[in-house]
C-alpha cells in the first residue's frame, strides 16, 4: 500500500507519496528575508540622511594623506589643558584613520591648527559637612581649523568647538591634583574623539 500523507499545520511538514524524507518549509527562511529586507531599507534611510560609519574621512579630498598636528596653544589659565589636547587628538587620528600624522607642516598634505581659548570650572554639588565641591563641571572651548596646506582651502573650521564635562572630586585636598589630571585626560579623549568625528563625518 502508498504511504498515507502526513500534513501538520504547525510547521508545515510533510511526508509525499513515495518519499522518505521529509521536507520543511518553516517560518524561518521567510522572517530571515524580511530582517534582511528591513536592515537593507533601514540602510538607506541612514544613508539619506547623512550618517556615515565612524571612521570613514569621506568628507576630505582624496589627495589628503598626510596631516600636520603642532602643538596646540593655550589661552587660558589650565595648566597644561593644550598638551593633553594635542596628544588626544594625535591618538585619535592614529587609531581611527588611515592618515599619518605628523608635527612637521612642511611635510604634510594639510595642517590643523588649534587653540584652547577658554575652560571654565563650576561647582555642582557640595559636600553639606565640609562645604567642599565633590562634583565639577567643566566647559572646554577649542578654536581649530583644518587647512589644505597646497591650495589654502579651509577643511575643517570651528571657532568655538566645546566639550562639557562632568566629574566627581574627592574631598581630601591632597589627592585633588592627581584626580584633576586624570580628569584632564579623560576629558581631553573624550573631545579628542567628538573633534575628530566632526571633521570626519561633518557632523
Amino acid at each position: 500500500m502508498p504511504k498515507p500523507r502526513i500534513r501538520s499545520a504547525g510547521n508545515q511538514r510533510f511526508f509525499a507519496r513515495g518519499q522518505g524524507k521529509a521536507k520543511s518549509s518553516g517560518p524561518r527562511a521567510g522572517h530571515r528575508g524580511r530582517y534582511a529586507l528591513i536592515a537593507a531599507s533601514l540602510l538607506s534611510v541612514l544613508c539619506a540622511c547623512g550618517y556615515r560609519i565612524a571612521g570613514r574621512a569621506d568628507l576630505l579630498p582624496d589627495s589628503i594623506r598626510v596631516i600636520a598636528i603642532p602643538a596646540f596653544q593655550n589661552k587660558t589659565t589650565e595648566f597644561k589643558i593644550e598638551q593633553y589636547l594635542t596628544r588626544a587628538v594625535v591618538r585619535e587620528f592614529i587609531s581611527r584613520t588611515r592618515y599619518r600624522i605628523v608635527s612637521d607642516e612642511n611635510l604634510a598634505d594639510a595642517v590643523m591648527l588649534g587653540t584652547v581659548i577658554g575652560v571654565t570650572v563650576s561647582p555642582r554639588i557640595f559636600d553639606p559637612r565640609t562645604g567642599r565641591a565633590t562634583s565639577i563641571a567643566t566647559l572646554t572651548q577649542l578654536s581649530v581649523t583644518l587647512r589644505d596646506r597646497k591650495t589654502g582651502q579651509v577643511l575643517y573650521e570651528n571657532p568655538s568647538f566645546e566639550h562639557r564635562e562632568l566629574y566627581e572630586i574627592s574631598t581630601n585636598p591632597d589627592a585633588y591634583f592627581e584626580e584633576r589630571k586624570q580628569a584632564l585626560t579623560r576629558g581631553s579623549q573624550a573631545m579628542a574623539r567628538s573633534l575628530v568625528s566632526a571633521i570626519l563625518e561633518g557632523f
